[in-house]
């Protein structure tokens, strides 16, 4: 029993220490790309498809500067207004195109290395409403909303980007919106930030603050530490002009780029999957070709995001499982053109954080996980098929994602783990189990992960607890770190600066300044 109970208090000592990194299980960029959910010949024919649609269909509404650039390197302007692009001159596109992408964030330690199949977890969205779990109802997003999820990413370890998640309600003019959806970024967090823009006034202006926070522009083109999620493309196969003009500033002014294609199964792309993945992709490589006739290597997310519609109602429904499964498909593409990939996936048609959105966000979460995509967005905190974010639900997600890519890490099999000399030691010397062994104390952080809000106790245990629940826990550790928790990775006074030179909506009493 002594033994026993030894072992018990060294687990229990060894729990509560904090964990050195090349300790923990999980680590942001675990490889991924163990499911397949397509066979070799499903992508050969997928390929085949991708290329057919851009050279024979091609793309409506294109602007005079796409076109000039994309007929420039061989797209054809056909007489009936659609630019429609050879495979000669997509293959040559993805030659020109950067494949060992990272994407940089203000703290160093947070760089996302998007190679291969190494697999990362981002919010976003462009929520209208938060979902208020407190008084069980929705209300309008602000600007503090924003800047207050962004800090609660910034705790989150499983959380490896922050997309903008929520439209800012409260900022009526849309320059002043799309700045400040930037500023709330960057403010809130140090890790990379994807944002948008509806002008590309708007964007230049952007790029003048983000020059001011860098320490200059040759600083912020060295290491540029938000992208831009452009959805250039309005499915099916049209250009969005707008969004093509904001494509060209980022592109021209150092800024990564999210090659968004949000087509919606059934509705504005096909309802059978394989088409809805040759479509996505298809429109996803057109704007390859364009980003790398602005200037070749420039640096590219491909981002294929087909949701899911009900055909029943012809509702959006991001909880389904063939959102997954989509997304995986897509993944797998992207491993195929070895490009770097984004999918979207872990928005719940739930309203609150429940039982379905919890299991919505695992199933979907998952496969495209396991398939390797480079970045799964809109990972957490998304509810009413986007319509609402909940700030305390990225607390509960990140322990989701945690799981996921312990999941994903898989099984490591060698020498060591096959644990021989630990079977025969117990079971030949007469201690006949496991619980104290030197092997378990050494591995039980590294080779298993705990949740922070999951609750492993016994009936008995948690009745002695005072029965807490899960939400109401998150809930109160999001206003720990919002009472307690301000960021300061940008200075005072370069923040003093900011707010001199741009219309900041944010109070500086709000981001916890003097």
């Amino acid at each position: 029993m002594a033994r026993r109970s030894g072992g018990r208090q060294a687990r229990k000592a060894l729990r509560s220490a904090p964990l050195a990194e090349d300790v923990k299980p999980v680590h942001p960029g675990v490889p991924g790309g163990r499911y397949r959910p397509l066979s070799d010949d499903d992508v050969a024919a997928i390929d085949a498809n991708i290329f057919r649609i851009l050279e024979e269909v091609g793309f409506n509404d294109a602007t005079p500067h796409c076109i000039e650039s994309c007929t420039a390197v061989g797209a054809v302007m056909g007489d009936d207004g659609r630019l429609r692009m050879p495979r000669d001159v997509v293959e040559k596109a993805l030659q020109q195109s950067e494949h060992q992408l990272v994407l940089y964030a203000q703290d160093p330690a947070y760089d996302l290395d998007l190679s291969g199949s190494r697999v990362h977890f981002s919010t976003a969205g462009a929520a209208v409403m938060i979902a208020d779990t407190a008084n069980n109802s929705y209300r309008e997003s602000t600007a503090q909303d924003l800047y207050d999820m962004a800090r609660i990413v910034d705790t989150c370890e499983n959380i490896h980007m922050f997309q903008r998640m929520c439209v800012l309600r409260d900022v009526v003019d849309n320059y002043e919106m799309d700045l400040n959806t930037t500023y709330c970024s960057v403010a809130g967090t140090s890790k990379h930030v994807g944002a948008s823009w509806t002008h590309y006034t708007h964007l230049e202006k952007t790029l003048d603050m983000l020059h001011v926070i860098a320490g200059g522009e040759d600083a912020w083109r060295a290491r540029p530490f938000v992208s831009q999620s452009n959805c250039f493309v309005v499915p099916p196969m049209k250009f969005a002009q707008d969004a093509l003009e904001c494509l060209r500033v980022a592109v021209e002014g150092g800024m990564p780029v999210l090659l968004l294609s949000a087509g919606q199964a059934g509705a504005t792309t096909p309802a059978c999957l394989a088409g809805a993945v040759s479509q996505a992709w298809a429109e996803c490589l057109g704007g390859l070709v364009y980003v790398n006739a602005i200037k070749p290597g420039a640096p590219a997310i491909l981002g294929a995001w087909p949701f899911v519609s009900d055909l029943r109602t012809g509702a959006m429904s991001g909880g389904s499982p063939e959102q997954g499964l989509l997304s995986a498909a897509c993944a797998q593409m992207g491993l195929h053109f070895d490009l770097p990939f984004g999918t979207a996936c872990g928005m719940s048609d739930s309203k609150f954080p429940d039982y379905q959105g919890g299991a919505e966000r695992a199933y979907t979460v998952l496969p495209p996980a396991l398939s390797g995509a480079n970045i799964v967005y809109e990972s957490a905190g998304m509810y009413a098929s986007l319509l609402g974010a909940c700030p305390e639900s990225l607390l509960l997600d990140n322990d989701v994602l945690g799981a996921a890519l312990r999941l994903t890490r898989g099984i490591e099999v060698n020498e060591q783990t096959l644990s021989f000399d630990n079977v025969s030691q117990v079971c030949l010397g007469g201690v006949g189990h496991y619980l104290g062994s030197d092997q378990t104390l050494a591995v039980m952080q590294s080779e298993y992960i705990y949740p922070a809000f999951g609750d492993r106790s016994s009936p008995t245990e948690w009745a002695d607890r005072g029965k807490p629940v899960m939400l109401e826990r998150a809930i109160e550790k999001r206003d720990e770190i919002l009472r307690s928790y301000f960021p300061k990775h940008i200075s005072d006074e370069t923040d003093a600066e900011i707010r001199k030179r741009f219309p900041i909506a944010v109070s500086a009493k709000g981001t916890g300044r003097p």
